[in-house]
């Protein structure tokens, strides 16, 4: 499974929103598939998931809006390891 089928599952797992349009682009935030408390369940996830660690400096709008922001900011972090 690559990096955009686990966000994307992970997503529809986690939301009451209907995710049957969701796709790379779908603006998750403010289609409102995720809150706030949704942001921190999915840093944790991506964390734990990944091995990654993610900084204050990496919490902006660009590198979660959607499944294929947060993919390539995963894959970012994971070659700058």
């Amino acid at each position: 499974m690559n990096n955009y089928e686990i966000i994307r599952n992970f997503i529809a797992s986690n939301t009451y929103k209907d995710v049957k349009a969701l796709n790379e682009t779908t603006l998750i935030f403010k289609e409102g598939l995720f809150d706030s408390m949704g942001f921190i369940m999915l840093i944790d996830f991506i964390e734990q998931q990944f091995g990654i660690k993610t900084s204050d400096e990496d919490l902006i709008e660009k590198n979660f809006e959607s499944i294929k922001a947060i993919s390539a900011f995963i894959d970012s972090k994971i070659q700058n390891k």
